[in-house]
């Protein structure tokens, strides 16, 4: 018969681990949920919390039935429970993405659900070092780098609709204004609709480290036949 005090002794390292990956899913949880994305505080502590459970439930299964005989009818592999977690995960952060136009939202959240589900795989196989280090690793990333964005000089993209009437051919036109302003046309498209006589233009613009919009605005109102132009 076991005392209390052996039983805690045995089971006190599978609490520490979920303890751990408790405390490393709050840590990073706090970051996404302190900036409003869909999965926050709550969530990433039961991803981490929960694949670390998985872990030590498939460690548990192997300890205990580990003594049976190669032949015969049970097979046990310890890592099939840990290969089914990525997958699971990988339905749950497809969850948080979120794609509007060309905009595409959640992509961090996602890959920071499939990264904490890994950290609490980690403190649930006893590598307590290994976890700690990834939870520190996850903070500088998406801490500290987010501190970094301001500085790095990136593409500005934008959406330009430009209507006209259906007899002014003003593409020659649209070409020689987005050169002046240094665009680059990355997509066009061009739809003529004979029944209402309106010609219409759809761009992707980009340009290198400046907003554009309202400057590109002015000068395409006044193009002749222009009617509509709008822009996001």
């Amino acid at each position: 018969m076991w005392t209390d005090s052996q039983i805690f002794q045995g089971q006190f390292p599978l609490l520490l681990k979920l303890v751990l990956a408790f405390v490393a899913g709050t840590l990073i949880g706090i970051e996404r949920e302190k900036h409003g994305r869909p999965a926050g505080l709550r969530t990433h502590i039961l991803v981490c919390t929960g694949a670390c459970l998985m872990m030590v439930v498939s460690e548990g299964v192997f300890f205990k039935y580990g003594h049976l005989s190669a032949e015969g009818v049970i097979r046990l592999d310890p890592g099939r429970i840990g290969a089914q977690i990525i997958t699971g995960i990988g339905f749950l952060g497809a969850g948080v993405i979120i794609k509007e136009g060309i905009t595409v939202r959640g992509l961090t959240t996602a890959a920071c659900l499939w990264y904490v589900a890994g950290v609490g795989m980690a403190f649930g196989m006893g590598m307590f070092i290994t976890g700690a280090l990834a939870t520190a690793l996850a903070l500088v990333a998406l801490m500290g780098m987010k501190k970094l964005e301001p500085v790095i000089r990136k593409d500005r993209f934008l959406n330009l609709c430009v209507v006209t009437g259906c007899e002014a051919d003003i593409l020659d036109d649209l070409h020689s204004v987005f050169d002046n302003h240094q665009l680059y046309v990355t997509n066009i498209e061009q739809d003529i609709n004979l029944a209402e006589k309106l010609r219409r233009y759809d761009f992707i613009l980009t340009r290198h480290h400046k907003r554009i919009g309202q400057d590109l605005l002015k000068e395409i109102l006044q193009l002749d036949g222009v009617i509509r132009v709008r822009y996001k």
